[in-house]
């Protein structure tokens, strides 16, 4: 490793249980993300997200709605910083 901070591994299946019910971000290998709530995770950790929306490049591609994502699929997921979207104005400093 070269100079960064140690990279701690995360058990997933706790990870993605303690996600559920909330709004994340999931990044295909492909280089789509799916924005929605998680509303569950299986055993095999594919994930169904509720009002779903698909953006490439931080361009909305539009609304999905209920999407399934098959597990092999997924790059990685994080919970959504709610505070900033993409397509949000940014803040004139001043």
């Amino acid at each position: 490793m070269s100079g960064g901070a140690p990279v701690m591994p995360v058990n997933p299946k706790p990870f993605l249980h303690a996600l559920a019910g909330e709004r994340v971000i999931v990044r295909l290998k492909w280089g789509m993300e799916y924005r929605g709530l998680l509303r569950s995770v299986d055993a095999y950790m594919n994930l169904l997200l509720e009002g779903a929306d698909e953006w490439e490049r931080d361009v909305s591609r539009g609304h999905l709605g209920e999407v399934l994502i098959r597990c092999n699929n997924v790059l990685y997921i994080r919970a959504e910083d709610v505070t900033k979207r993409p397509g949000d104005p940014v803040a004139a400093v001043g």
